[in-house]
């Protein structure tokens, strides 16, 4: 690992003005998956600045939204009684997504800024769009079984890692930042990009910009949802494919939907196109099928992730199913 320094910042304005000054420094919160990169020298900052007590441990309930401060963590979110009632998607994402150990260290803000597992990227000998732009991507005619069938270009196939940040995307969650030019606030299916022709750029957030808190917008319905992973082994393993979905059925109509998937793309992928199909339809398998097939259409797998095609279209219909209580 590439020497460092560290250092603890009084405050968020401090901490966002350190990294604006300095290129080459980094946010330190739970490091769960920072540090693993630096141990490989994917990411070499020269300085750390600890944020994690400067933004808030609390989740806070208000009339529109349930406010998740970045500094929980992911454990205490899992746990959380509001969080489990209102929208247990999202608790069953979070405990999907890691061991007990990490998930007592990860914290949310840190969860949704997690880089590709891509084991090009990973592999400092190998070329990687991502970590090298320029240098190719070598997943497309190697192993890439794990990667991306939507979303994807010539630069880039890799998957966008985060269970929680599926979920969070399902339910209209926005982020919370301050960085260089102020506070924003960023609805999250936009906070992760496409890779395009610069991979190397995960998010939307500028330099120094450091998450604050995350926004659950308030929505009835969402104690019916679901969260769905499919992985290679049943403890701590990435997914090939998930599925976050909420239903408001009512008469066997579905009125309202909200579905995203994971595993499937550079980001957390929100199924608008089967949102669309669903709304208002009749609650049967076969519009399930015809919304997965809407969602799908412009799927681009490579010879070794073709089944992921398959896999997705039924754990749609499996987890619809289930949420409208479609006999099958």
């Amino acid at each position: 690992m590439k020497p460092f320094r560290y250092q603890r910042a009084a405050d968020v304005a401090t901490a966002v003005d350190t990294l604006a000054a300095t290129p080459t420094a980094a946010f330190l919160a739970g490091g769960t998956n920072l540090v693993d990169l630096m141990k490989l020298e994917v990411e070499q900052p020269d300085v750390l600045v600890d944020v994690r007590r400067l933004t808030s441990g609390r989740i806070e309930q208000h009339p529109e939204f349930v406010r998740i401060g970045a500094a929980v963590t992911n454990t205490a979110l899992a746990a959380d009684p509001v969080i489990r009632e209102r929208f247990p998607m999202l608790s069953q994402a979070v405990l999907a997504g890691a061991s007990g150990q990490l998930r007592n260290l990860a914290t949310t803000g840190g969860n949704l800024l997690q880089r590709t597992r891509c084991v090009y990227f990973q592999d400092v000998t190998t070329p990687c769009n991502k970590r090298e732009p320029g240098t190719g991507c070598p997943a497309r005619e190697g192993f890439h079984r794990d990667h991306a069938i939507l979303g994807t270009s010539d630069a880039c196939v890799a998957t966008h890692p985060s269970d929680m940040a599926v979920a969070m995307v399902a339910l209209d969650a926005v982020v919370n930042t301050q960085g260089p030019h102020g506070q924003r606030a960023i609805p999250l299916v936009g906070l992760h990009r496409l890779p395009d022709d610069e991979p190397e750029r995960d998010t939307v957030l500028e330099h120094g910009e450091l998450i604050t808190s995350i926004d659950i917008p308030s929505l009835g319905f969402a104690v019916n949802s679901r969260f769905r992973k499919a992985r290679d082994r049943a403890s701590y393993a990435f997914a090939l494919v998930s599925v976050a979905a909420a239903a408001d059925v009512a008469d066997g109509e579905l009125r309202d939907v909200r579905l995203a998937l994971g595993g499937v793309a550079h980001k957390p992928w929100r199924a608008t196109r089967a949102e669309m199909v669903l709304r208002g339809a009749a609650a049967t398998e076969e519009k399930f099928r015809e919304a997965a097939d809407a969602e799908l259409a412009d799927a681009r797998p490579l010879p070794g992730n073709e089944f992921k095609i398959p896999l997705t279209r039924n754990m749609i219909v499996d987890v619809l199913a289930e949420l409208a209580e479609v006999r099958r």
